[in-house]
């Protein structure tokens, strides 16, 4: 059969699916482009908003029209919190957020013989953690490799808990054989994944992150090995020397913050406050030379008030981000914040976002203007009319001309800023 996955929401979602294509074509069957044409498509759903929730309801009713005499398969996080309401909507397979390797038979039963299937377990019983391909098809630079799944914070504005269960982490072993596999296909850079890999090896006992960090850059110590988004409870002064005696781990550090307030911070159930966060960017800064240190920003949190928000403001400069995701607070149906007092308006919110994107853009603009006369190494991607373009260690956008250079590694003399990128030329 051809089969067409489309997928929404974060990287655990994207590794997720492209192993569902690896599955796919383990038994034979064509992964599709496009919907047009399969005999099933399958949309890997995010839940993490409402607004997701919005977009996923959106991209199944799409999918549905482009293929309509295809098998419908719906999985993820929608599903696994709202298995009702997603139902609605008629897709012939109905799966939530676990076991991929039974939607892949549910798919094939399904193109077989019109059977529908739906099977959505409680998240919060797993105990298992379910082992899956990682990477997808040649030629890509970067790949993810998913170390854990599951969450136990319970943070007021977040259902992820809900719909991926608690803790549940890749044996080491594997993650190193994991690596080594990535890097014999001929992938550059791994990125390291999960819902929340900050509590890496809770369940295991004898590994934590820095362990699993090790273990993947020593068994591909010619790749790149980048982490995904951290709790600033993690970083210590044991994991930056750990890490920084590592050298092809990426000097960029995601850490999430949500807010600079200490008081909004509580409200949200955080587990940390601005002064250990901030101890966390000195620390990686003390020990990854020009690093890039990136975070995610919540506005208009109930109850937030004015001079909170200012709070924020102050402690996002101070802390110079290299880069800012920032969304304004949505309600999400089932979280503590839902049910709480003092929602602010929609338009509040967006007018704090966009006060706070300002901000964002002037540091980034700061840290790119710290490149220049820097030589940085660049992983290049892809080219266009001659100009390739790629990233640095510590996440910056870097273009420059050359011969062929693609997957390839190659120092950068940066000499200029344009339109959020660096320009260099090739020093050899």
């Amino acid at each position: 059969m051809k089969i067409y996955i489309d997928t929404l929401g974060c990287k655990v979602n994207q590794y997720e699916s492209q192993a569902l294509e690896t599955v796919f074509a383990a038994r034979g069957h064509e992964i599709g482009t496009e919907a047009a044409g399969c005999d099933a498509v399958v949309l890997n759903s995010c839940a993490v908003t409402a607004e997701s929730v919005r977009k996923s309801r959106q991209a199944l009713r799409r999918l549905m029209a482009e293929a309509p005499g295809a098998v419908v398969a719906l999985c993820g996080c929608w599903p696994q919190t709202e298995p009702e309401n997603a139902a609605k909507l008629g897709a012939d397979v109905l799966f939530g957020s676990g076991d991929r390797l039974a939607l892949a038979d549910a798919v094939e039963e399904a193109v077989a013989s019109r059977k529908k299937r739906a099977c959505v377990d409680d998240a919060l019983k797993r105990r298992a953690y379910e082992a899956l391909p990682a990477g997808n098809l040649a030629g890509r630079t970067r790949a993810l490799l998913k170390i854990e799944d599951g969450c136990v914070n319970f943070c007021a504005y977040c259902i992820i808990p809900y719909a991926r269960g608690p803790v549940r982490s890749l044996p080491l072993a594997d993650v190193a054989a994991e690596a080594a596999a990535l890097a014999a296909r001929g992938y550059r850079e791994i990125v390291i994944t999960g819902i929340e890999i900050a509590s890496y090896g809770r369940d295991l006992k004898t590994a934590d992150l820095t362990d699993a960090v090790a273990a993947a850059a020593e068994a591909a110590p010619n790749v790149r090995i980048r982490l995904g988004s951290l709790e600033p409870r993690v970083i210590t002064e044991a994991f930056c020397r750990r890490l920084a005696a590592l050298p092809n781990v990426c000097p960029h550090f995601h850490l999430s913050l949500q807010s600079g307030c200490d008081a909004t911070l509580r409200r949200m159930n955080r587990k940390y406050d601005t002064d250990r966060f901030y101890e966390s960017v000195r620390l990686l800064r003390d020990h990854f030379d020009n690093c890039g240190v990136t975070t995610d920003l919540i506005t208009g949190f109930p109850g937030e008030t004015d001079a909170e928000f200012a709070q924020t403001l102050a402690f996002i400069r101070k802390c110079a981000f290299s880069g800012m995701h920032i969304f304004p607070y949505s309600v999400r149906k089932g979280t503590a914040a839902a049910a709480m007092p003092d929602q602010l308006d929609r338009a509040v919110k967006a007018e704090r976002a966009a006060e706070a994107k300002k901000l964002a853009e002037t540091m980034r603009r700061d840290f790119l203007l710290a490149q220049t006369g820097r030589t940085l190494p660049v992983l290049f991607e892809t080219e266009r009319d001659g100009v390739w373009q790629g990233h640095a260690g510590n996440y910056a956008l870097v273009r420059a001309a050359g011969s062929e250079l693609k997957n390839r590694e190659a120092n950068v003399l940066i000499t200029a800023v344009k339109n959020g990128a660096l320009f260099g030329k090739i020093s050899l």
